[in-house]
């Protein structure tokens, strides 16, 4: 009976619903250079589907059916490979691109126009029944691996690096990356792309680098005054201090 009203709700709701689709696919379009058609779009992009069965999972959801709309929901997982909880709330023109392992909580928020890359966790954090997962403001771009775990606001127009792992509220327009996540461009300095994964700063590596830099201006310094003070000199610590074993750090631009 639940899916029969839901039905009959949803043929009512089919002009907004054809409108909303249109939005979608113009999203993928526009986020995805290798997308060369509507046509294309409309019938192969999983991440697209996966929005579309959510659609249709969280109104049941939020009408009174959850038994059926965690059994469309796992359809959906199944299908497309995308894991969205029909209790989660996603706004318009969101692409998930490619999909595959992309897990998004009951309480999580979606914004509207976020890119969202394959592998993306929006976990939880607390066992209790309130909120726990991320909030995601609006043009927020989350690379491939990222987890953001947590009750916390991610602001409009963040971007979170590839591989990131974010535990802490993130202020609009800036970037983080790192174990655990970091702000590394404040939104006075954007990057031109809508998030250059080939280029994003590592905290870590710049400090390790800092670190070995400072090391050599000291041992500079340290040669230099023992040979004013005509000290002797320990050869055999010359080959010790060399700050990389084997392949160079990467460099500062990430590049």
């Amino acid at each position: 009976m639940g899916l029969l009203r839901s039905t009959f709700r949803w043929i009512r709701a089919l002009p907004t619903a054809v409108t909303r689709a249109g939005e979608d696919v113009e999203a993928v379009l526009a986020n995805d250079p290798a997308a060369r058609s509507r046509l294309e779009v409309v019938t192969v992009y999983p991440g697209l589907h996966a929005l579309w069965m959510h659609r249709l999972a969280h109104d049941l959801w939020t009408h009174g059916s959850p038994f059926e709309a965690r059994i469309l929901a796992h359809v959906n997982r199944f299908i497309t490979g995308v894991e969205i909880h029909p209790g989660a709330t996603i706004g318009r023109r969101v692409f998930i691109d490619h999909g595959m392992g992309v897990v998004v909580g009951e309480t999580a928020t979606i914004g509207d126009g976020c890119l969202i890359y394959k592998g993306v966790n929006l976990g939880g954090t607390s066992l209790a029944r309130t909120k726990r997962h991320p909030q995601l403001g609006q043009n927020v771009v989350v690379g491939a691996n990222a987890c953001i775990l947590g009750a916390i606001d991610i602001g409009d127009g963040a971007r979170i690096g590839s591989g990131s792992v974010v535990v802490k509220p993130v202020p609009p327009g800036a970037t983080v990356v790192g174990v655990p996540a970091r702000v590394i461009v404040p939104a006075a300095k954007r990057f031109d792309a809508a998030l250059d994964h080939a280029n994003l700063p590592d905290p870590m590596a710049d400090m390790i680098r800092a670190l070995a830099a400072q090391n050599e201006r000291l041992r500079e310094r340290l040669t230099s005054l023992e040979h004013k003070l005509d000290m002797p000199h320990e050869e055999r610590d010359d080959n010790v201090h060399l700050p990389y074993d084997g392949e160079e750090m990467p460099p500062a631009d990430g590049g």
